[in-house]
């Protein structure tokens, strides 16, 4: 689980925020600051003192977070990876793709600005000579072969396949992120195989010289229209995302040329896209050969977390069932459906989070293993705003939300519960509540949605996100989608569908 190690913040007008594993801040020399990588953070609120809780109390709330007795969400549990996936596309560092290139400043700043168009699938396109080596030609994205599986039939990520065995079973992708757990990893592979159906049914009148773009910009304005109507729906109150998209940004980048480079808020780095953390279930029902995968087995069957039981390739016993983690039946497929028992809701999204999280795989002395107390202490170290300051600044923009009152943050509502705090620690919780255990206060008392504050910062930052990127369904709101049922729907069982050719013999390979 490298990505929980330590992290660093370029944030615009305050320099380079570092630290080290232990969370803690560190001054860097000059020079040294200046070689950072320049991935642009900025404040979208007040910042705040960093001073609000002690470690004492940072522990005392992550081990109530991870206490257990969680409750089932509304959602598939594939809506969880996707959202690790939607987050790596935000995230994801293109100079890494230009080793042995003379790349200019301002190639470098571009580079690492968050958009959504999908660039962790794409890298710098098959004519740039750093991401070539991620296509099987000039318009189709590599896929690989699942070991003991049928041939050809591209159930697992291309593979670099050669040096030691660490190297061979390297995922051949722009992001190795997408090969940390096998779950994001398979959804990696749904849109490549998503890209290279866009392809093969493109009108045969597109010039061969431009079907790359062309396949490129619908995959990428589907994907955003999928995101925006399917997935923020579900994680936040949907009359909060609407408002957004209907009628614009309040607080987040107001009146940003459209087709500038967005920079990535850090309430919503650091806290509010970590809604995902409190939607990971313990375990999973895969597949039929696996109805009780532990959430450690996604881990072990990637190539970067683990070592895909010991081969070059996944096996093909672990291909994922789509069938389990998204629900078929609003797209009228019936036989795409699952019994109860066997489909994965994800977890709600509340103050609590699954007991394996207390322990994370990574070389740090406990607490820091607890996830929960690690993102705290991430937000502390970069001065992240309380609940209470991100309310009052966004009601001052002119956003229409209602305030937790102390009684909810103490209380919740299913959520957290607090009883293990001195009352000194409890009041100090209440009067200066972290700005991700507040918003995930929020959404208890939405029927596990983000709403009010969190709502606020997700739906401003995605919609800024896709404003910003090359092909953007915000700068053409004539935009509708052709690949699902009709002219305005497309989910992520549609894509799906499509990727997989609506065969159930691709989605399930396993059989029932």
């Amino acid at each position: 689980m490298e990505h929980h190690g330590s992290e660093s913040y370029y944030v615009i007008g305050e320099g380079l925020l570092d630290e080290t594993l232990g969370g803690r801040p560190r001054t860097l020399a000059a020079a040294v600051e200046r070689a950072a990588p320049k991935f642009r953070f900025s404040r979208l609120g007040p910042k705040g003192t960093g001073k609000q809780l002690g470690e004492p109390n940072r522990r005392k709330i992550a081990e109530a977070m991870t206490a257990g007795n969680l409750t089932g969400g509304r959602i598939g549990a594939g809506f969880t990876y996707l959202g690790q996936f939607v987050d790596h596309d935000l995230t994801f560092d293109k100079t890494a793709l230009m080793e042995g290139v003379d790349v200019s400043p301002a190639d470098l700043v571009s580079a690492r600005s968050p958009t959504l168009d999908l660039d962790s699938l794409y890298g710098l396109g098959p004519q740039d000579p750093g991401s070539a080596k991620f296509y099987r030609d000039d318009v189709h994205l590599k896929v690989g072969t699942a070991e003991g599986g049928p041939p050809g039939l591209g159930f697992d990520l291309p593979r670099i396949g050669t040096g030691n065995a660490a190297n061979r079973r390297k995922a051949l992708i722009p992001d190795e992120r997408n090969d940390e757990n096998l779950a994001v990893g398979q959804m990696h592979l749904a849109f490549i195989r998503f890209h290279n159906r866009v392809v093969d049914t493109l009108p045969a009148s597109v010039p061969q010289a431009q079907r790359f773009v062309e396949a490129r910009k619908l995959v990428t304005k589907h994907y955003q229209w999928m995101l925006r109507t399917d997935y923020l729906t579900k994680i936040c109150e949907p009359a909060v995302v609407n408002d957004v998209f209907r009628n614009g940004r309040k607080a987040f980048d107001v009146g940003a040329v459209p087709t500038s480079m967005p920079t990535m808020p850090l309430e919503f780095s650091v806290a509010a896209f970590r809604l995902g953390h409190t939607m990971i279930r313990a375990g999973y029902h895969w597949n039929r050969n696996f109805p009780n995968a532990t959430l450690s087995d996604l881990f072990d069957f990637s190539g970067k977390s683990g070592n895909l039981g010991g081969g070059n390739h996944l096996p093909a016993i672990w291909v994922a069932d789509w069938r389990r983690l998204f629900n078929f039946g609003v797209a009228g497929r019936n036989d795409l459906k699952v019994p109860p028992g066997q489909f994965n809701q994800a977890m709600r999204i509340d103050t609590k989070l699954v007991i394996p999280l207390r322990q994370l795989r990574v070389p740090d002395p406990n607490p820091r293993k607890n996830l929960a107390f690690r993102n705290l202490l991430r937000a502390n170290m970069v001065k992240l705003a309380t609940g209470q300051q991100m309310a009052t600044f966004l009601k001052n923009k002119g956003v229409n939300l209602t305030r937790l009152t102390q009684p909810q943050i103490r209380n919740g509502s299913g959520g957290a519960e607090l009883d293990g705090l001195t009352t000194t620690q409890r009041n100090a919780l209440l009067t200066n509540t972290p700005l991700w255990f507040y918003l995930l206060r929020e959404a208890e008392f939405n029927q596990g949605r983000l709403n009010g504050v969190g709502a606020r910062i997700v739906a401003e930052t995605l919609h800024r996100a896709m404003q910003g990127s090359r092909f953007s369904i915000v700068r053409d709101p004539a935009f509708r989608p052709t690949l699902g049922p009709n002219n305005t729907t497309f989910r992520m069982v549609d894509l799906l569908l499509f990727a997989f050719e609506g065969k159930k013999q691709l989605l399930n390979p396993h059989g029932p």
